[in-house]
């Protein structure tokens, strides 16, 4: 049998980092105190507290978590490949959080911002991709979401899943964009079809369909632009 691991248990009942955190909020927890709670135990030697202390000083820094690969978590004793994954998913989840945090929504005032927002995501993809950006009433981005994901010159989405996903976000207007992986944005007689009947549906729910983009490699169309809607 292996030896016992220290765990946050063996540590004082008000030194613990889920209870401190329980009782006074996350704000009052150290860098070290929160990847503890990521890491759950520590080992024979050390609390998870320590543990975290010591991948902290590899990391350099915080936000040196965010560069260290894999195998550079795992050669640090104590630990393994699955606290070396729930602290690589809690850095992602964190830059997530960080990219959608309200000061930087975006703002859509023209077919081009929504173009420069989501062209470098999807001008290189190898198939089309059905993407929506979810608006609030001051036309703020409040969400974005990928609704279908098609063939190398089609895709398929029904108008339902995309006001759908509008209604649970409580959005005010959305903007609807899908990609040529062929690099030409014009659009085909079935994309000016679909934007038709998305305008329509939109009518009917009381969320604005303020445009649907072509995005191809380096140039889109604005299909209302076109006067398509």
């Amino acid at each position: 049998m292996g030896s016992p691991v220290m765990t946050l248990r063996d540590i004082p009942q008000n030194e613990r980092p889920r209870e401190r955190m329980q009782m006074q909020g996350a704000q009052a927890l150290s860098n070290a105190e929160l990847l503890a709670i990521l890491l759950r135990t520590g080992t024979v030697a050390e609390s998870a507290v320590r543990l975290a202390e010591r991948i902290l000083g590899e990391a350099g820094s915080l936000k040196g978590l965010i560069d260290l690969r894999l195998e550079q978590l795992t050669s640090i004793k104590g630990v393994g490949p699955a606290k070396a994954l729930q602290l690589q998913a809690g850095v992602e989840l964190g830059r997530r959080l960080s990219r959608s945090a309200p000061e930087e929504r975006h703002t859509i005032r023209s077919p081009g911002d929504a173009a420069e927002l989501l062209m470098e995501d999807m001008r290189y993809l190898t198939k089309e991709h059905f993407v929506c950006l979810f608006l609030n009433t001051k036309n703020h981005v409040i969400g974005q979401e990928t609704v279908s994901v098609g063939s190398l010159n089609a895709t398929v989405v029904h108008p339902r899943e995309v006001f759908r996903s509008a209604i649970q976000r409580s959005s005010a207007a959305i903007i609807c964009a899908h990609n040529h992986p062929s690099g030409d944005p014009t659009p085909s007689h079935e994309d000016i079809e679909l934007t038709k009947r998305l305008a329509a549906a939109g009518d009917i729910v009381g969320i604005e369909l303020l445009d649907h983009l072509v995005i191809g490699d380096q140039r889109y169309i604005s299909l209302k632009e076109k006067g398509y809607m």
